[in-house]
């Protein structure tokens, strides 16, 4: 973050119509032209944006994964893949699915819109949100690069030990997915720290924290939960290399070791994690449905109570994951009435979704319907989870394909749905254009139906008996043609994630110009241009109540928010900095510039980790020595508007 100043009395408030702002602003905010500049952005809508189209790259590489693991198990008997290549690719599907998509395209929602929605000129550290999205890339390209060398991680993405120690799997499969994971781990953490002090100290002047966007209740609580949950797989998987590495032994038997230490520390981390990657996208539900209601979210208050209840009861289910490993009948009963109780915060959420639509005057615009469609999924995914909060009815569920269904409702379902449809919401914001209509509502048919034609079945399976994480099945089971239904469904729903991304580019070219408003949206990032320029506001907002754009036409409402006069801060990068509760203005944040050093440090780490994996120590040191320099040139002080001043860079 920058170096704070003590407010400065009086401070200008200026009509953000003044023609003499904006080129100012510009100069001061604007990204140098060409790839340096690209390279050396901290511009956190470029972050955004990035984090989209990075996560979407990886969803259609876990896409693929799956539709070949699919034509494998269309039919009984198939030989298409071999036993290692399924497991290979069995691993990396839901490696990629869950790390390397769900929860950053949800950060790169965040990302863009955060200091939009709260009004401020960019997140609370630009250069640790650059270095957060470099550091994500360079580990998913981490992960990726064990195909070409034919050792894909391959025990399963929970990576259960003894299959993922040394004495069952020798080759280097395991370490690249240790090592990778704990790369990510950097990057999640330094993310989610940077979201919350954002929250706490960039908010726009009278936004009190009960008037922030349930996006940012939803971002912030994962974020939380994130900074406890990750530090748990982090150091599992680094206890596992170096029991593979060096002759440790945290989860060997023979040498005093506990294997179900391993599930315990993953799943501490795994089902926190669930709720990371749920939490925000519910966010993105209730605050795009009011827009398309016509009305104001009904039970805010309890919406974000519910959605803060949920992270904290998801740090004691874990235990419910292994229900089946002989854990001692008062402990499964404890996690399994803590199973039960974590419905509560979710159906409240539901529960004031439908009031939402029902109280209020729909418009089945494409993204209402995603959103309403996302509600379905979210009902069915639930039910499945309730039912296996029941520890006997979990032990002949477990390892079943009902779990795997279980699974993609909340996983996909829960996730995909929102995204693609805050997409299709936030469009023009993102790039100035209109999505196609008529596309897009035929992209939400062909994906509902498929999705559901595609894994409600797998309940079926699961019931019928079916093993999950298996490659082949022999006939006469009578698992052949559900298996071939899910296929065509897990097909006709991929059919549909073309046709949005059809849409996409065909609107990016062609779509029709939006203005700073095309729905006629409540928040604040619909006060500015579309899409905003790099300073986001020319003044600094002054937020009244939860929808400043719709104080005019509420009820009874005598909000005075304002969005033309505010603080202009145009001495070089600078935004407000608020109080944490009340959001009373008292410093002035200096903002640091645009720099190469948080790619040069995260370049300097992939080093650091490759040495690790080749058990190169010289190249370990020397990369250690690198990331050191870098983090000297980020720190060091630079020059503004011909002055030196000592900033402190974020």
């Amino acid at each position: 973050m920058a170096d704070t100043d003590a407010l400065r009395i009086p401070v200008i408030a200026r009509p953000a119509d003044d023609a003499s702002i904006a080129p100012r602003l510009q100069r001061i905010w604007e990204t140098r032209a060409g790839w340096i500049g690209a390279l050396s952005s901290v511009d956190h809508k470029s972050i955004g944006k990035r984090y989209l189209v990075t996560s979407f790259v990886f969803l259609i590489l876990g896409g693929l994964e799956a539709a070949v693991m699919r034509a494998q198990l269309a039919q009984p008997n198939q030989t298409l893949l071999t036993p290692e290549q399924y497991n290979q690719l069995f691993t990396m599907h839901g490696v990629t699915m869950i790390f390397l998509y769900a929860l950053p395209v949800l950060s790169g929602f965040s990302n863009f819109l955060w200091p939009l929605l709260l009004g401020s000129r960019d997140m609370a550290f630009p250069r640790l949100n650059a270095f957060s999205y470099w550091v994500f890339l360079f580990s998913g390209l981490f992960l990726y690069a064990s195909f070409p060398m034919g050792k894909a991680p391959d025990a399963g993405w929970f990576n259960y030990v003894p299959y993922s120690s040394l004495a069952y799997n020798p080759g280097i499969n395991i370490d690249l997915y240790a090592l990778g994971m704990v790369m990510l781990g950097i990057s999640t953490t330094v993310g989610s720290i940077n979201f919350i002090v954002t929250l706490l100290r960039t908010r726009a002047p009278g936004m009190s924290i009960n008037r922030v966007p349930i996006l940012v209740w939803g971002t912030l609580t994962a974020s939380v939960g994130n900074i406890f949950a990750v530090p748990a797989v982090s150091l599992a998987f680094l206890m596992l290399w170096m029991d593979r590495r060096f002759g440790m032994h945290f989860f060997d038997v023979a040498g005093g070791g506990q294997p179900l230490l391993w599930q315990h520390l993953f799943w501490m981390f795994g089902h926190p994690w669930v709720y990371a990657i749920v939490l925000p996208a519910m966010g993105i539900v209730s605050d795009g449905l009011p827009t398309f209601c016509r009305r104001p979210l009904v039970g805010y208050t309890a919406v974000a109570l519910a959605t803060v209840t949920t992270m904290v009861l998801g740090f004691g289910v874990w235990v419910h994951h292994m229900f089946a490993t002989g854990l001692p009948p008062l402990s499964l009963s404890f996690f399994s009435a803590a199973s039960f109780v974590i419905v509560i915060p979710s159906a409240v959420a539901v529960f004031a979704w439908i009031a939402t639509i029902w109280t209020g005057r729909p418009q089945f615009t494409t993204p209402f319907l995603f959103f309403a469609g996302f509600v379905i999924v979210f009902v069915i995914g639930g039910v499945s989870g309730f039912m296996t909060a029941a520890v006997p009815v979990d032990t002949q569920l477990t390892d079943t394909y009902f779990i795997v269904a279980h699974l993609h409702y909340v996983l996909i379902g829960i996730n995909v749905f929102p995204v693609v449809g805050g997409i299709h919401y936030w469009f023009p914001k993102f790039t100035g254009r209109l999505m196609s209509e008529r596309l897009g509502k035929w992209t939400f048919w062909v994906m509902f139906v498929g999705f559901n034609v595609g894994f409600f079945p797998m309940h079926i399976l699961g019931l019928l008996g079916m093993p999950r994480r298996i490659y082949t099945y022999p006939a006469g089971l009578g698992w052949g043609p559900i298996n071939l239904l899910v296929t065509i469904g897990a097909y006709v729903f991929a059919v549909g994630v073309l046709l949005f991304l059809i849409n996409v580019w065909k609107s990016l070219r062609h779509g029709e110009r939006a203005g700073p408003n095309p729905w006629n949206a409540p928040s604040l990032e619909w006060a500015t241009a579309s899409p905003p320029p790099p300073y986001n506001f020319a003044v600094i907002p002054t937020v009244a109540s939860r929808y400043p754009l719709w104080e005019s036409r509420m009820e009874g409402h005598s909000g005075e928010s304002s969005t033309d006069e505010g603080f202009l801060l145009d001495d070089g990068r600078e935004t407000i900095g608020t109080t944490p509760l009340d959001a009373i203005p008292d410093v002035i944040l200096r903002m640091p510039g645009d720099s190469l050093a948080p790619l040069l440090l995260s370049l300097a780490l992939v080093v650091v980790f490759v040495g690790m994996l080749v058990h190169s120590w010289w190249i370990f040191g020397l990369a250690l020595g690198a990331s050191l320099l870098a983090t000297i040139v980020w720190l060091w002080p630079e020059a503004r508007l011909g002055q030196t001043m000592d900033i402190v860079h974020g």
